[in-house]
């Protein structure tokens, strides 16, 4: 009865207490990267320990203010935005390990993606999807559970986006708390527009950067604004398309801010005039600039605090890492892929325990199909303590695209890569891909696959690749003759059956329809060239694949592996000496980094025909330092192309490379080799080895890796300059 007796009692004194203390917001301003400096901000309002009644922001200001809405401390902020590679985040980085198996094989070589509509190409909507950018708020904000809602926040909030159509502002306070942040930070040109409720929003900093006037119509007494706008670029500063746009949206920007600021109660602005919206590089001197503003302010802060008579205590927060039983999967938003494809590249089933953090990485997985504008999930507790996990798919309304690559090589010699690709081209999970190789030797490369995700994928693959070249020549008839030049054109088409296994193995059996037609110069002078094939060739093939290299190139650490054993059956017979074989050819490869900069590479191969057969057309020929030659033909630095060959052989390099600089690397390169008729037939595998070395100079360029590199050979006292620019294709 007395506790009865004293709440009534103590409930009138803090309604009381509340009305007479006033009511503080706070107002965080739009600025990318500036925006960090909002943080020695709420360290301040923390250290002097006044209680936000409500906290509004736009873009970076909206992210900051979202979490501090949601329990984080101003130190655990600080941590967040100190832990977190923002260039990589905004641009949709993946790692290597989330690309599909189609991706690494086929789709690492070009260096510029426009989407193409309706038969016109056009330009992208802006630098990234924001995938990454949606990720990271769902992580962070698990920790308020169920839909992560604007209702679950302890501080009132509300951030500010615009509306696409009509360049409104809008006001986003109720629904999903993640996608109003992504809504309110997407900044034209790098990220994507957000569709939300209904309408086209981006970054609103375009309509009203400091939303001043909203706090004050919230009823709120003393607001506290914090600026972290710049100003207006001189025009030689005007040197990319993001100052560009940053320029033109500021004009109206400023305007508007300049009526706000007259009404605050507290008017913070940090010294950061020349840092722009993208040094996201540059996040702790501009943490400190704000830190040395908000200093300036630390006797204010402690007035505030001290007219409130009655404070709310801040609950603790922390990033929820706990494992979740998924009892059920839902999927909205399917179209043109299946459940069972959506499914197979998240590599979730029912059943299993995941963690927020797990479910970022396998969005990631689906993420890097880039079938999606779009992927957001939520999960809802059930009564026996599991999660169902419903995901809500954008699939991209981008049905094809158009890739760009360049290459130079001595063999090819340069090359322009048009990559078309169509989705959907005649049912569901398809891809249809098309390379035109344009330059010194036309080529062409089609695929067509079928990706059914958990079940077997099955596909189509068509290329016609030829080259001319200079070739070594030794005959004891002709001993005046060093050299012949080689003609050589291969036309394939496989039919394949394959599956994957967690983006890593890949393995699969294929039929396989050759033409190779290879001619040489006559040296008898009776012809202009002496044909020495040009037969049709039948065989059937099991491959296994493996792929765990954390780049496409200059990889630092990871397994590589490619084995294939193929059954020759049938050929059209233009030299009368076929016969039925089979043959074996493998690769294992295995990177490791000693520091962050020394990495050895090894890479193994072999070869072996099991019979011995009077045509020489699928024998192993070794030489040259390419990465994209066909059939049996093998790089052995050294040697010229071609220059040795032989029914069966063994190889491996080693390379030493050093990242002496962002970008650039110094490389030591060994490799070793023998060619037998059988290299197994007795024990001695060091019999009769070929050796050669190179140095080189590579710079990881964006069109691809430029390099320079030295080779020789002391088996023969040769030398060479090798020279290669671009991706290999």
């Amino acid at each position: 009865m007395k506790k009865l007796i004293l709440l009534l009692l103590t409930i009138p004194i803090v309604l009381f207490s509340q009305q007479k203390q006033p009511k503080v917001g706070l107002v965080l301003s739009g600025g990318g990267a500036k925006g960090f400096a909002h943080i020695g901000v709420l360290k301040e309002i923390d250290k002097a320990g006044i209680h936000l009644d409500y906290i509004g922001g736009t873009s970076m200001g909206a992210v900051i203010g979202g979490l501090y809405a949601a329990g984080y401390s101003a130190k655990q902020i600080e941590e967040i935005i100190l832990k977190t590679d923002f260039l990589k985040v905004l641009r949709d980085v993946l790692p290597r390990k989330a690309a599909t198996f189609f991706e690494k094989e086929f789709g690492e070589n070009t260096f510029v993606t426009l989407p193409v509509n309706k038969g016109k190409i056009g330009l992208p909507r802006g630098v990234s999807k924001g995938q990454n950018v949606l990720n990271l708020l769902l992580e962070l904000f698990d920790p308020l559970d169920g839909n992560q809602d604007f209702a679950k926040l302890p501080t009132p909030f509300f951030c500010i986006a615009t509306d696409v159509e009509d360049g409104s502002s809008v006001i986003l306070e109720k629904g999903a708390l993640p996608m109003a942040l992504r809504a309110s930070a997407s900044f034209p040109s790098l990220l994507n527009p957000v569709e939300y409720k209904g309408k086209l929003l981006v970054d609103g900093g375009v309509a009203n950067n400091f939303p001043v006037s909203i706090m004050k119509d919230k009823g709120i007494d003393i607001v506290i604004g914090v600026d972290v706008e710049g100003r207006l670029f001189e025009k030689d500063k005007i040197n990319s398309v993001v100052a560009l746009l940053n320029q033109i949206m500021s004009y109206q920007m400023y305007q508007n801010t300049d009526q706000e600021i007259k009404k605050l109660d507290v008017y913070i602005h940090p010294d950061i005039y020349k840092y722009s919206v993208v040094d996201f590089d540059k996040k702790n001197k501009i943490l400190e600039k704000g830190i040395l503003e908000a200093k300036k302010y630390s006797k204010v802060f402690e007035e505030i605090a001290a007219k409130q008579t009655v404070k709310i205590a801040r609950k603790p927060i922390e990033i929820n890492t706990k494992k979740m039983l998924i009892s059920y999967i839902g999927i909205e938003g399917i179209k043109n892929y299946t459940r069972a494809y959506v499914l197979g590249k998240l590599n979730i089933i029912e059943g299993d325990s995941l963690s927020k953090q797990d479910l970022t990485k396998k969005i990631h997985l689906l993420s890097a199909t880039r079938n999606y504008n779009k992927i957001d999930y939520n999960l809802i507790k059930r009564i026996d303590g599991s999660y169902l996990l419903n995901f809500k798919l954008k699939e991209s309304n981008e049905t094809a695209n158009i890739k760009l690559g360049l290459h130079y090589d001595y063999l090819y010699k340069s090359s322009l890569l048009a990559n078309y690709n169509h989705k959907w081209l005649l049912g569901k999970n398809d891809l249809f891909s098309l390379n035109l190789i344009l330059g010194d030797n036309l080529r062409y490369d089609l695929n067509y696959f079928v990706d059914n995700g958990f079940y077997f994928s099955y596909g189509f693959r068509s290329r016609y690749n030829h080259f001319r070249s200079q070739v070594p020549f030794k005959e004891a008839s002709s001993p005046d003759i060093n050299s012949i030049s080689l003609r050589y054109s291969d036309l394939t088409n496989q039919f394949f059956v394959q599956t994957t296994f967690k983006r890593k193995f890949a393995v699969g059996l294929k039929t396989e329809l050759k033409r190779i037609k290879a001619a040489t110069d006559n040296i008898t002078d009776l012809d202009d060239k002496n044909i020495s094939d040009n037969s049709n060739y039948f065989n059937v093939s099991g491959y296994l694949k493996l792929d765990t290299y954390d780049k496409s190139y200059f990889v630092t650490k990871g397994f590589y592996a490619d084995l294939a054993f193929k059954y020759y059956l049938w050929s059209s017979d233009f030299n009368n000496d076929f016969e039925m074989y089979p043959q074996a050819k493998g690769t294992l490869g295995f990177a490791t980094s000693f520091t962050d900069n020394l990495t050895l590479h090894t890479t193994n191969e072999a070869g072996f025909s099991f019979k011995q057969v009077a045509s020489s057309t699928f024998d192993f020929f070794l030489g040259g330092n390419n990465q994209n030659y066909i059939n049996n033909f093998v790089s052995l630095y050294g040697y010229e192309f071609a220059e040795l060959s032989g029914a069966s052989f063994l190889k491996s390099e080693f390379n030493l490379r050093y990242q002496f600089y962002p970008k650039h690397y110094f490389s030591l390169i060994a490799n070793y080799a023998r060619l037998e008729d059988n290299v197994f037939k007795d024990i001695d595998l060091f019999k009769n080895v070929k050796s050669g070395y190179a140095i080189g100079y590579s710079y990881n360029s964006f069109i691809g890796p430029i390099e320079l590199k030295y080779a020789w050979t002391p088996d023969i006292n040769k030398s060479v300059l090798l020279f290669n620019l671009g991706f290999w294709f």
